[in-house]
């Protein structure tokens, strides 16, 4: 994951995990985030600017993600594993407001995700549910992509 809107991605995913698990103030932790190495050099203001749109949107719209991640998930979201539903999370928030990526992208971005922070095997159950959540959210775009297709 090399590209702008992938690092603001991954720092996003931290970023969320510290949320969930510490609870701290959103503008302390990005302000943390944004402090370190990881955007200390040649960091341009997409990676940033993206970077606080995940961060701060995710939190900002979680009853909706929650709500519509509980249709698919097995359990709980907040039983989900905390680097999973970050994860899952970040990505469902990407698959409602972020139209202008394709949801192939937002999905295959999650599963680089879960790969990289989360347990073995933990992709193919992000692989699942956003999925899902993309065929409820995206409809269109997946309808007119399989047109295109065939």
């Amino acid at each position: 994951m090399s590209n702008p809107k992938s690092n603001a991605r991954k720092a996003a995913v931290q970023a969320l995990y510290q949320w969930q698990v510490t609870g701290q103030n959103l503008n302390l932790i990005e302000q943390y985030f944004i402090d370190q190495q990881f955007f200390a050099e040649n960091v341009d203001d997409v990676q940033k600017n993206y970077f606080s749109e995940l961060f701060h949107g995710v939190p900002q719209d979680l009853i909706a993600i929650d709500e519509l991640l509980s249709e698919f998930v097995d359990r709980a979201v907040d039983a989900v594993d905390p680097v999973e539903r970050a994860v899952l999370r970040l990505g469902t928030y990407e698959l409602i407001h972020c139209t202008d990526t394709p949801y192939k992208v937002i999905i295959n971005e999650s599963i680089n995700l879960a790969k990289c922070f989360g347990a073995d095997g933990s992709h193919r159950y992000v692989n699942g549910i956003l999925d899902k959540v993309a065929q409820k959210q995206r409809a269109e775009e997946i309808k007119s992509k399989r047109k295109t297709e065939s």
